[in-house]
């Protein structure tokens, strides 16, 4: 473990794990909360965790369901997810800004907006309500619910599991959507990544977020209306952002309550590909208020 590591116990449905935790800095408390992907962890707000650190007492913690510690054999749920935030909240008390990303942000924007400053500032990094599968299909389908049961299975699980978790298909994957550079993702940080899929009890909850089952929302509009009611926002995206993705981002951006940031280059992890650059777009504005 890094410097500033620490782990978290927490129970779900009466089984025991930890989540990781890094803390970082002195000063107002910042929330870092990493996407929910096959690959995400908070190591991957790393190098934009310690530029923040020079302002701000940051903590980058994991998702229940994924991370890098072993995880348990749950039939995860949103509530899940949800019933977590609540907790944190509890532990560290409530921070002066929280930055979200990917589909964190949902999460984010439930939270504030059922309790009104409990994550602080909110700003987002790529927001995102709907999963991959439902994303591409551009609706929710059954057979997406059932893939996601059917990893659970014990043999067949995790043979179902590894054909989509694998190292072409995480590079595919990297090259298509996530990393701006094609090569960014090779050598050391592959093996990462990888590490990260293959992580004890990985597949339950990585699976259930593609096939859209941890979507924190199951409409646009219900994204849309959350995000009225959490306060003033900011909002940092990336220009070479999925077409599909990027279009959700722009009605995002399009309320009044939202102040929104394009980055020149990127894709849906440029705050982990261009941390400086992340940065000095983010400081200024969360300095100003």
């Amino acid at each position: 473990m890094r410097p500033g590591d620490t782990l978290m116990e927490w129970e779900v449905e009466g089984k025991r794990f930890n989540i990781g935790v890094s803390r970082l800095g002195a000063g107002p408390v910042l929330l870092l909360l990493p996407a929910l992907s096959s690959i995400s962890t908070r190591s991957e707000m790393l190098g934009l965790q310690q530029l923040l650190a020079a302002t701000y007492s940051t903590i980058a913690v994991d998702w229940p369901g994924f991370g890098d510690q072993p995880r348990p054999r749950i039939r995860w749920r949103p509530e899940h997810s949800r019933a977590f935030l609540r907790v944190l909240i509890g532990r560290i008390g409530r921070p002066a800004v929280t930055v979200a990303a990917g589909h964190a942000a949902g999460y984010a924007l439930s939270q504030s907006a059922e309790e009104a400053g409990s994550l602080g500032r909110l700003c987002l990094l790529s927001p995102t309500w709907r999963g991959p599968l439902p994303t591409m299909a551009g609706r929710r389908m059954r057979f997406f619910s059932a893939a996601a049961s059917a990893v659970d299975f014990p043999l067949l699980g995790s043979v179902f599991y590894r054909l989509n978790v694998n190292r072409p298909v995480i590079g595919m994957m990297a090259r298509g959507h996530v990393y701006s550079d094609p090569d960014w993702l090779t050598g050391e940080r592959m093996a990462q990544k990888r590490a990260v899929s293959e992580a004890a009890g990985a597949r339950h909850a990585s699976f259930r977020f593609v096939t859209g089952v941890l979507d924190p929302f199951h409409e646009r509009q219900q994204f849309l209306y959350a995000a009225r009611r959490a306060g003033d926002i900011l909002l940092v995206y990336a220009r070479q952002a999925p077409r599909k993705s990027k279009a959700e981002m722009l009605e995002l951006a399009a309320l009044d309550n939202v102040r929104a940031i394009e980055l020149p280059t990127g894709k849906l992890s440029f705050y982990e590909e261009f941390p400086e650059e992340t940065a000095r777009a983010m400081l200024p504005h969360l300095a100003a208020d």
